[in-house]
């Protein structure tokens, strides 16, 4: 069964960049954290934190990466921005 993203005109992907984080089980060294130019680098506990601005092309392209790698993927999470304040109804006019 293949799974199927939701198309970018129903609002729930933006192709525009936005700032993600990635955990990746274990400390990456400097050849490993090589194949991830894009991303910076940050150490909590026994795992690796790479954070950046991707595009989803750039996005599926380094999990395509950590895969090859054999890496270890704990989590991938979209960081919102912060808003403001919430508007009462919702954001629609």
């Amino acid at each position: 069964m293949r799974a199927h993203l939701p198309a970018a005109h129903h609002g729930r992907m933006n192709p525009a960049p936005a700032l993600y984080t990635i955990r990746i089980n274990g400390h990456l060294g400097t050849m490993m954290l090589s194949a991830f130019p894009a991303m910076l680098p940050q150490w909590q506990g026994a795992e690796t934190v790479l954070t950046g601005m991707l595009d989803r092309s750039a996005l599926h392209g380094v999990l395509a990466e950590i895969d090859a790698l054999g890496l270890d993927l704990l989590e991938v999470r979209l960081i919102e921005p912060d808003r403001e304040s919430p508007e009462p109804d919702g954001g629609h006019p």
